[in-house]
């Protein structure tokens, strides 16, 4: 009895990382759902607008679908504060690591295809990536270092969970930021002129901090990914993932380079002042210029290069959350889907939760101090972008700005409190 128990358990458990079978496409409600509270719902206008009347925020676009219904979608405050332009819900956002989870789902394309395997040595397609070293000795004095041989070889799997041993350029450890520098190794954020794979193969060549597969660490690893579907596909990133994901999809407000007819709904990226005051982002902020979505690119940043809108952003979401599919059309297969949302981890990367291929997962210890139910997948962007969806409730949810840093960012989690509350 004790073993069926068990089972009952671990079966029902598991049921909270599947995507459901039930096949959604994102349609504005056609009469209020009776799943919600509406009256409580009203509390999240109360408190957007309290945090733009006070300066905190500048603007808020947010976006709630339930079982494949709009139950909000709303622009609040400015897109840009000093010509008041409203804040409208087709607005552009840089959405940053956001293109993490679209370029993962990318390269599981090849993978249902066959053209690549998780356990392939990344060195297979850049060869940048063979006889790689991990870090031994450092001296900061003079950013010199010792290496030794790596154990094992970093792989596609590696990349996709960020336990590569791959560091970030400018937000990483200064160990790591000061070798990345010396190699002029790109951030992601912004308008490079070098060549991805290039690049990516000569990051290859430089030591990892950690031996791969020992630690999860926050990295260019996608954007390395974005250079292997760029060797295997024998296309730039952009157009496979026109082809393969926007098009199918119909993303049309998803781009690396934002066409000028859509350069007006771009909205003006902010930071704070010393006095934690609203100002607009200027270029000598970490070297990103904020117009970089306007400014033609050749090198595609897999990490962070994408713009989106709320509503193609969740058009993504269903997707994954529909088994693969979305209009009819079958993006990834089903069992892949699975693989995204299952824990590959041998350990929790935030000391709660859980991280899949793509994805933070909510682990059954991180929702039970959370809103957000176990089985729930979410991430975010550097400018103030962020997303969850929420597989129990059928709920995907967009709370999108532009301020960075933000030290009024308890907005968001007031938010998702508010909305919690008004579930029945």
């Amino acid at each position: 009895m004790k073993c069926l128990r068990y089972i009952i358990f671990i079966c029902t458990s598991a049921i909270f990382f599947l995507p459901t079978n039930a096949q959604k496409n994102i349609k504005e409600a056609a009469v209020p759902s009776t799943s919600i509270d509406y009256h409580r719902l009203a509390n999240i206008d109360t408190l957007i607008n309290g945090y733009v009347s006070r300066g905190w925020v500048p603007g808020v676009v947010a976006l709630v679908v339930k079982d494949g219904n709009i139950i909000l979608h709303k622009g609040y405050g400015y897109s840009n504060i000093a010509s008041k332009k409203r804040m409208e819900t087709n607005s552009i956002f840089r959405i940053a690591s956001q293109t993490k989870a679209i370029v993962s789902a990318a390269v599981l394309i090849l993978y249902d295809q066959g053209k690549i395997s998780l356990f392939d040595p990344v060195s297979k397609y850049l060869p940048g990536f063979a006889n790689q070293t991990v870090l031994d000795h450092y001296n900061a004095a003079d950013t010199t270092y010792t290496t030794l041989p790596v154990k094992r070889a970093v792989t596609i799997k590696d990349l996709l969970t960020h336990t590569s041993g791959i560091d970030y350029a400018i937000i990483g450890s200064e160990k790591m930021r000061a070798i990345y520098a010396k190699e002029k190794i790109p951030v992601g954020l912004g308008v490079f002129e070098p060549n991805l794979v290039d690049e990516m193969n000569k990051l290859g060549k430089l030591p990892l901090a950690f031996e791969p597969g020992k630690e999860w660490r926050y990295s260019l690893s996608i954007d390395v990914l974005g250079a292997v579907i760029e060797v295997v596909s024998k296309t730039n990133l952009e157009d496979f993932l026109r082809k393969n994901i926007f098009e199918p999809l119909n993303m049309q407000d998803t781009w690396f380079n934002l066409p000028a007819s859509k350069a007006n709904r771009l909205t003006t990226v902010y930071t704070e002042d010393s006095l934690q005051h609203v100002i607009p982002w200027t270029k000598d902020k970490f070297g990103v210029d904020p117009n970089y979505p306007l400014v033609k690119k050749h090198y595609f940043s897999g990490g962070a290069g994408l713009s989106s809108t709320a509503i193609d952003y969740a058009i993504f979401l269903q997707m994954i959350m529909n088994g693969g599919s979305y209009n009819g059309k079958q993006i990834l297969s089903k069992r892949v889907v699975q693989m995204m949302l299952h824990n590959q981890l041998d350990f929790a990367f935030n000391g709660k939760n859980y991280f899949g291929l793509g994805f933070e997962i909510v682990s059954d210890k991180g929702s039970a101090d959370e809103p957000r139910n176990e089985g729930s997948f979410d991430w975010g962007g550097f400018f103030g972008t962020t997303y969850w969806a929420d597989p129990k409730e059928k709920m995907i949810v967009l709370f999108m700005t532009q301020l960075t840093p933000n030290s009024h960012n308890d907005l968001e989690s007031k938010f998702e409190q508010i909305l919690y509350s008004s579930l029945k």
